[in-house]
């Protein structure tokens, strides 16, 4: 019987080795095969995937494409659409950055600051219903965060499958805003999350942080500079309003959506301290004209510059409809006290509502930015919050309570909108890059602490490319309706 056992025993262990053996040849050979198949056939071997254009670029691979979302992620059997993504290829062996400006998707190719940190691969994604991601016929009450997630879910499931290795969210902005959503709604997705400049506005009716911003941003001297130009602007309002409606006329603009052209041009000149705050440096107000002996043309000049008088015609809306829809109807929109221009203004800032056709219906839903503010707090792990010192949208940033884990807000001291983990203090730069390069998995063995710990000497792992870290600093709306 022992004998007989011991056989048996020995057959199965055999058995089991042979097996073994013949499972691992055969993921070998898999992965053979997967390296031999050209990587554009394997991306275009996905369901719903397909190519608009492959532009070369040295060292990379670069995709420009669609991929068949579905209108309604809860209700699939409604439709779908083709919204357009890009691919930076560089190897299946790199972590992968899924980048999303919030907006519409760049089709040259970029790299995000992450993808130099890691060295990797980036997916860029545009935003559902900015054109031409937009599902036709538009039905508005599908723009929203979740569903905006859950078009992120569907294409990193998809793209991981070839993309195995680690993958972080990023985005500016909006962007910033789209990576912390993404990283609520399906936390298991991604290993890291770094979203830069991410407007928080958790009450939308309570906006004095702003206020206090504006109160104290830079120096005294500047916010004086610019708050006389923008009162300026307004006390010429009838020679500067002329111009406006000529240049209207030159460039065919029109202003059915905000309503009048003396409505557009408040707009624009109520956007000019903010604008010159979130686009430009404390150095900057040099170049701010002394509003009391400034020709017409110079005040003309310098809020065209800055704020841009086309931001609210027609024509200048029509691209931002999904933006200015989820401003009136999740993401909430500022509204800051301006007592300088007391007796001066007769709109006061604008609503989203200002800015959406009529034929959309829009209903505010206060308990989204909550319940995703709250989330951050108690549920944060693995995220980068980056900020600007003298951004406005920094008055109102996210933050983390006890429940948060691995998770940072860092600060760039004197940056704007443009805010980068380059532009961080000494200590804290070499920590959020380290941290980011470990969330990858291409981390050195040993990561520094805040607090103490080795001399922190993480680095990026791409070298500097001109044309790949182009930084688009999108001349937004001011996020601001």
């Amino acid at each position: 019987m022992r004998r007989t056992l011991g056989w048996l025993l020995s057959l199965v262990v055999l058995i089991g080795t042979v097996g073994a053996a013949g499972s691992t040849a055969q993921a070998a050979t898999a992965a053979q095969s997967a390296a031999a198949v050209d990587i554009k056939d394997r991306i275009l071997g996905i369901p719903g995937m397909s190519l608009v254009e492959e532009k070369p670029y040295p060292g990379y691979r670069f995709f420009v494409l669609n991929f068949e979302q579905p209108v309604d992620h809860r209700q699939p059997w409604r439709g779908t659409f083709q919204q357009r993504l890009t691919l930076l290829h560089k190897d299946v062996s790199r972590p992968t950055v899924f980048y999303t400006s919030g907006y519409n998707v760049n089709t040259s190719p970029r790299r995000s600051e992450p993808t130099t940190i890691v060295d990797g691969n980036q997916v860029s994604l545009e935003y559902r219903f900015f054109t031409p991601s937009r599902p036709d016929p538009a039905h508005w009450d599908d723009l929203t965060i979740w569903q905006a997630a859950a078009d992120q879910h569907r294409l990193f499931t998809a793209l991981k499958r070839i993309y195995g290795k680690n993958w972080l969210a990023t985005g500016g902005s909006k962007g910033g805003m789209t990576a912390t959503y993404y990283e609520r709604f399906f936390p298991r997705d991604m290993d890291g999350v770094v979203a830069y400049v991410a407007p928080n506005d958790v009450v939308n009716k309570e906006d004095s942080a702003y206020d206090r911003f504006f109160a104290t941003v830079g120096t005294k001297e500047c916010r004086d500079r610019l708050n006389a130009v923008q009162r300026e602007a307004l006390v010429r309002r009838e020679p500067l309003e002329a111009k406006y409606a000529a240049a209207a006329a030159e460039n065919g603009w029109t202003f059915g959506t905000v309503g009048s052209l003396d409505k557009a041009y408040e707009a624009v000149v109520l956007d000019y301290v903010w604008a010159f705050w979130q686009y430009s440096l404390l150095a900057d107000c040099a170049t701010i004209p002394a509003a009391a002996t400034a020709s017409d043309q110079e005040i003309w000049d310098t809020v065209d510059a800055i704020s841009g008088f086309s931001a609210y015609t027609d024509q200048g809306v029509e691209a931002f409809t999904p933006y200015y829809y989820q401003a009136g109807t999740q993401l909430g929109s500022p509204d800051i006290e301006q007592p300088h221009l007391a007796g001066l203004s007769r709109y006061g800032y604008q609503p989203p509502r200002s800015f959406v056709p009529r034929d959309i219906p829009m209903t505010f839903q206060p308990a989204a930015m909550r319940d995703v503010d709250t989330w951050v707090r108690n549920n944060a792990d693995r995220m980068l919050f980056v900020y600007g010192q003298n951004d406005p949208w920094g008055a109102e940033p996210f933050r983390l309570g006890r429940g948060a884990h691995d998770s940072y807000v860092m600060i760039a001291p004197g940056a704007n909108h443009g805010a980068r983990v380059a532009g961080l203090v000494d200590g804290e730069r070499a920590l959020a890059t380290a941290r980011i390069q470990q969330w990858a998995g291409v981390a050195p063995a040993s990561v520094p602490s805040l607090t103490g710990g080795a001399t922190p000497t993480a680095q990026p792992l791409a070298a500097p490319d001109a044309v790949l870290d182009q930084v688009d600093l999108r001349r937004e709306p001011q996020l601001r309706p």
